[in-house]
């Protein structure tokens, strides 16, 4: 069925609103996570989880195996598997505490979803992980396979040097003006470059100008006038029902030099940044100001100035609007050293590079494959409108 993309005329004045940015990128997204949905109904056959409510729903996975939770276990048991992630790179995950530590992080929208089914696992909180549209358990899934992260061929396609294993949710310190920092969580730090990965994300998220110029390196890295603008409306509480992997990396403290706490006379500036504390969303009330769109790209990019790393986006290429986004931004950095340090890449060109059985799982249950290869059929009698 040939794509049907809604044609949407953006405005070329340097504020647009952010309406009309998102209509294309909510329109990818949502077929996306159609796709991703089908394939995991499927995938999740004989496999521990529930679907959410909603629609369409998201199929979320329960791992089958005692965990730190059953007090009367000591340790994973051997046969442990989790549906939401490869086999070898789940067992990989399980012998490594700072890996399996990202699975700390609740699920956000607990309330649409089902308790796991009797017998299913130890009763749980929701994981992030857990979820089939997670961009995090599909970046783990490929960089925590044995032999994935140290093969040289990788290594050469991402401009990585040494043999320094995956650090995942690595805490960045970003410059502030004032001396203090924000410590923004990177997806994945290897060696020198750092990874931001997307899947069914809406967008790179918005900020007020005010967050934004804040940074310290701000004018030194970017033309301010060549970076995508926006008007932001006022926020509101999110529903708890909405799905946490439409968005990520949403509250970062700010910390002075020593790493502590930020005092009185930063208020102002933390009370900004605590704009991406969890449940915040633009709200059609009619008051705006003044903001920047791709703000996890932008600061991400300093991050990697200030720690003079390199930094690479990598997204489906069912995403066009993704890529879109980030030449936007990587075209409003001043410095040539710079550009040449950001780079872009997509699962379906890193799939080339894996094992085999890990590009049948990719296949099966992302519909990610090799260019050149055809994506197995999504279902039976199914197809994504």
């Amino acid at each position: 069925m040939q794509d049907r993309v809604p044609q949407v005329a953006l405005p070329r004045a340097k504020h647009c609103r952010l309406f009309d940015m998102t209509v294309k990128s909510g329109w990818y997204a949502s077929r996306l996570r159609r796709e991703l949905m089908l394939r995991n109904r499927q995938w999740a056959l004989g496999r521990a989880h529930v679907e959410s409510y909603g629609n369409p729903p998201v199929i979320v996975y329960s791992p089958e195996h005692p965990t730190s939770e059953d007090p009367f276990v000591q340790a994973p048991a051997i046969a442990a598997r989790h549906g939401n992630f490869f086999d070898p790179a789940y067992e990989a995950i399980l012998a490594r505490p700072e890996w399996l530590r990202r699975f700390d992080k609740t699920h956000t929208g607990q309330r649409s979803l089902p308790k796991a089914e009797p017998g299913s696992g130890p009763v749980r909180r929701w994981r992030e992980l857990d979820s089939s549209m997670s961009s995090d358990a599909l970046l783990m899934n490929i960089f925590c396979t044995p032999g994935v992260a140290e093969a040289p061929a990788l290594r050469q396609i991402l401009g990585v040097d040494g043999e320094a294993p995956p650090v995942f949710g690595w805490k960045a310190r970003v410059p502030l003006k004032n001396g203090r920092f924000d410590r923004t969580e990177v997806d994945m730090r290897l060696g020198s470059l750092l990874v931001e990965a997307k899947l069914t994300e809406g967008d790179f998220q918005t900020k007020a100008a005010a967050v934004v110029e804040g940074y310290r390196d701000f004018d030194a890295v970017f033309d301010r006038e060549r970076l995508p603008r926006v008007q932001l409306a006022t926020r509101r509480q999110r529903e708890a029902t909405e799905f946490p992997e439409d968005y990520s990396q949403e509250f970062e403290e700010v910390v002075s030099e020593t790493g502590g706490s930020p005092g009185i006379a930063e208020a102002d500036l933390s009370a900004l940044l605590l704009e991406t504390a969890p449940f915040l969303a633009a709200a059609d009330s009619g008051a705006e100001e003044a903001g920047y769109a791709s703000y996890q790209l932008i600061r991400n990019a300093l991050a990697a100035y200030a720690q003079g790393c390199s930094f690479c986006v990598v997204h489906d290429e069912r995403r066009p609007d993704l890529r879109e986004a980030w030449f936007e931004v990587m075209a409003a950095v001043e410095s040539a050293e710079m550009r040449v340090r950001l780079k872009v890449l997509t699962w379906q060109e890193l799939a080339g590079m894996l094992p085999e059985g890990l590009q049948q799982f990719l296949d099966q249950k992302y519909g990610i494959v090799a260019p050149g290869r055809v994506a197995s059929p999504v279902g039976e009698n199914e197809e994504i409108d």
